[in-house]
């Protein structure tokens, strides 16, 4: 194979939807042993791509080939953090194109912010690396559904950041919701509290910051990537760019997205459902941000509704959780690792039931391990399962982004779905009392049911919620249309 030059992979961008060609990696086609090298690029460096870089660190040939990120002043500390287990120090580069060009490169680990997970993701397979991307793996549904293509297309090893697909205690629970001990599932429950306190990376009021030059060693314009250009302030570098729709997609699409994937994989056979709606509104002092930082979601499955609760202020835990998942089946409620009889208030060990899916270990580990084999049915979160988790939080962000100011009213939740949408509401609105927040009309927005078509990956009869499933791009960082 030839190599492309760097100047021909930047002309030919997919910011003209067109195939992009570039040479695979030596070992794109063939199962590698375990003496066999991988070299990995790490693209993103600050939060998890520590934790990407330290996982790698530890894997036997594996090989940090290159560190990736716009901004300068992150390279210091991952080249520390190679040096302390005397590893080579690895290439700093801000554009991942370059990296992409090594035809030895196996693979990169997208730990960037969101906007960028997917037009990374595309990229790396049309160049025949393989990918370990975090969660959420799509800014939008539009551009999840490509790089799952792309990734079929080149044949690609894609593992979605998700790690509690990797635990055989989350397998065993989604298989006792399928056997029917407890009788039907009837709410599989998301929860998402975090308190971010105030500054730092909050959760709260992050007020606002002037619009001004980019530092010196940050290449902003290749930090906005995908998203239209605007300025530069410091809400967004590093960190709090979750709070802006042009860079991340709340704490539903943070955190909350393994508490989302946990609770789908927690319904039988579940994957879009019929319809959502959702409540909320951000309560931070008229800050800059944008997202929402309470947030209750109504994903209709039929016979089971999935709720999903996001709360960015101070809060009580329910049913002992902050940041977990309960199931309320008929028979009772698993929450905490212990399961509540109907109308009894003392848990019990929940009943067991083994799943026939054996996992466990690491879930970097599964990734290297299913490079090596080219194996995608091993992986534990196949990029199609994150497309689908993903897909999930921009849903009810949708449906927000959608909604009206209204007046509060419980009965809202109802139209939702059941008596555990209002219930969900009401202790919402408790909450946000408790912490001296009044609804007045203008601040509670009562987001739009919209009626999803799974086969489509479409809104039914809404171009106002279709025009939200992708973005416009910018070029030359352009996911195209279709593969």
């Amino acid at each position: 194979m030839t190599r492309v030059s760097r100047r021909r992979f930047l002309q030919t961008s997919l910011a003209t939807a067109a195939t992009v060609t570039i040479a695979g990696t030596k070992s794109s086609a063939r199962v590698m042993g375990a003496n066999d090298r991988i070299r990995i690029a790490v693209a993103g460096l600050n939060g998890r791509g520590e934790s990407h870089v330290g996982a790698y660190l530890g894997m036997k040939n594996v090989e940090i080939a290159y560190l990736v990120d716009p901004d300068k002043r992150t390279y210091q500390k991952r080249l520390d953090q190679i040096a302390r287990k005397e590893r080579p120090a690895a290439p700093c580069i801000q554009d991942v194109r370059k990296a992409l060009e090594d035809k030895d490169l196996n693979a990169v680990s997208i730990a960037t912010p969101n906007h960028w997970h997917a037009l990374m993701t595309i990229w790396a397979c049309e160049a025949g690396k393989d990918v370990y991307v975090e969660k959420p793996c799509s800014h939008n549904i539009h551009e999840g559904r490509i790089a799952v293509e792309m990734a079929r297309k080149h044949k690609r090893v894609v593992q979605h950041g998700t790690q509690n697909r990797s635990s055989q205690g989350w397998a065993d629970l989604a298989a006792l919701a399928k056997s029917g001990k407890l009788g039907k599932l009837l709410v599989s429950r998301g929860l998402c509290y975090k308190d971010g306190g105030t500054g730092g990376s909050t959760r709260g009021d992050i007020g606002t910051k002037p619009t001004k030059a980019p530092p010196a060693d940050l290449d902003f314009n290749i930090w906005l990537g995908p998203a239209q250009e605007q300025p530069y302030h410091e809400n967004l570098v590093h960190y709090r760019w979750h709070w802006f729709w042009a860079f991340g997609n709340g704490d539903a699409g943070n955190q909350g997205v393994h508490e989302m994937d946990k609770a789908r994989w927690l319904i039988p056979g579940a994957t879009w459902p019929k319809s959502v709606i959702s409540f909320g509104g951000r309560y931070a002092n008229n800050d800059q941000a944008e997202t929402p930082n309470a947030l209750v979601s109504v994903f209709d499955y039929g016979e089971t509704q999935l709720i999903f609760e996001t709360r960015g202020l101070k809060s009580p835990a329910f049913r002992g959780q902050t940041v977990g998942n309960i199931l309320h089946f008929e028979e009772g409620v698993v929450a905490g690792a212990k399961f509540y009889p109907k109308g009894k208030d003392e848990g019990q060990p929940i009943p067991k039931v083994v799943s026939d899916v054996k996992l466990g270990g690491d879930h970097f580990t599964n990734f290297i391990d299913c490079v090596r084999s080219r194996d995608t049915a091993k992986l534990h979160a196949d990029i199609e399962v994150g497309h689908v988790s993903a897909g999930l939080c921009h849903l009810g962000n949708i449906s927000y982004r959608l909604g009206k100011a209204s007046s509060y009213e419980p009965k809202l939740g109802k139209i939702a779905g059941n008596e555990s949408g209002t219930d969900a509401l009401e202790r919402m609105a408790e909450h946000l009392k408790d912490s001296g927040i009044k609804f007045d009309g203008q601040n509670f927005f009562a987001g739009r049911k919209l009626d999803f078509d799974a086969k489509t990956e479409t809104f039914s009869k809404d171009s106002e919620a279709n025009a939200l499933l992708t973005r416009k791009y910018r070029a030359p960082f352009t996911v195209p249309d279709k593969v």
